[in-house]
């Protein structure tokens, strides 16, 4: 999910305003759906639905744990994609942290119906990685880890993106309770087909840099 220039040299440059502030909606919409699945007790796909199953064994925010979480790939980022990509997902992980935290400490979400939970929660992820991914931006982990997969080994973005999702849920089948799961892969699916929908080559002409 790489943010580049169209091929052709189609498309608008976005701004630095644009790419800010679709930068700090995404890290709301992603703190907004990372509060909204811990507060029905899912998880979700990719980097936030590790982050969640972290949450079950350390009490900390789940955006918070989204942020640790990313240190170890900040290397590939930089190598795979550029510093510049990397620099931002330093900026949307931390910016991801600290709105978890203060909705945390400051916002109680009841939620009696996991699937108002999975739709969503997954509905808002899905919103956060297309507004990150297309402002030269991501969740970071396991994100750039599918794209190093696919410049290193040609494996296809969505194939590895799903493997990854299978292995997640499979992981929290350990802790969740059958239905907890269920609605948790409801909850992926959301987000992955939202992401599938409208992250397309030619849907969407507007660019941000990735690379300096």
């Amino acid at each position: 999910m790489n943010a580049s220039p169209p091929a052709e040299g189609g498309g608008q440059l976005h701004s630095r305003l644009e790419d800010l502030l679709a930068l700090a909606f995404g890290c709301v919409f992603v703190a907004t759906g990372l509060a909204i699945l811990r507060g029905g007790g899912l998880v979700t796909g990719g980097m936030a639905g590790l982050a969640l199953l972290a949450t079950h064994f350390v009490a900390l925010p789940p955006g918070l744990m989204l942020a640790l979480l990313n240190l170890p790939f900040l290397a590939l980022a930089w190598r795979a994609i550029g510093p510049l990509f990397a620099l931002r997902t330093v900026l949307v992980s931390i910016g991801i942290a600290a709105i978890s935290a203060l909705a945390q400490s400051s916002i109680r979400i009841g939620i009696d119906s996991p699937v108002i939970a999975a739709i969503s929660g997954g509905a808002l992820l899905g919103q956060g990685v297309l507004t990150l991914v297309r402002h030269g931006s991501g969740l970071g982990g396991l994100g750039v880890l599918t794209i190093w997969f696919n410049q290193k080994f040609g494996w296809r973005l969505g194939r590895s993106q799903i493997t990854i999702d299978v292995i997640i849920l499979a992981l929290s089948g350990f802790i969740l309770e059958p239905a907890q799961l269920g609605w948790s892969a409801l909850s992926a699916l959301v987000m992955g087909v939202e992401v599938y929908l409208w992250h397309r080559p030619g849907l969407y002409t507007g660019y941000s840099q990735v690379r300096w």
